[in-house]
């Protein structure tokens, strides 16, 4: 079982600016796809964006397109979110997930069997 920790999250002002670091443990990271979600109060965890484990093709939610990108370094077992143009729809907890080796790709957080703790971000408007 992998261990996730999230980092990077923090109070920022709309309009501003924050990346997000997941760090993965063990050594199957470069073949696991990984995901970012994320948790309003009040509210069901939504997924926001995505890689696969090959070919570093990327998925995102309509609300966060050309707002986030997700990337991940496979040498530091860590996947980013950049955030830009921030909204203060976007307060929420957020999450990174994985599933298992080589696993096909889903935007189902039922669908992933490892999380993080959460990092809070908060956007002020």
């Amino acid at each position: 079982q992998v261990q996730l920790v999230e980092s990077g999250g923090g109070l920022v002002q709309a309009g501003g600016s924050l990346r997000l670091s997941c760090a993965v443990s063990g050594r199957t990271f470069s073949t696991r796809p990984m995901a970012w979600f994320r948790q309003a109060p009040g509210k069901e965890r939504e997924f926001v964006a995505g890689i696969k484990w090959s070919g570093g093709i990327t998925y995102y939610a309509d609300s966060v397109k050309g707002r986030f990108t997700i990337s991940r370094d496979n040498a530091k077992n860590t996947v980013y979110l950049q955030m830009n143009s921030l909204k203060p729809e976007d307060t929420a907890v957020y999450y990174c997930a994985t599933k298992g080796q080589f696993g096909a790709w889903s935007t189902d957080p039922g669908d992933f069997s490892s999380w993080g703790q959460g990092t809070q971000v908060t956007v002020s408007s």
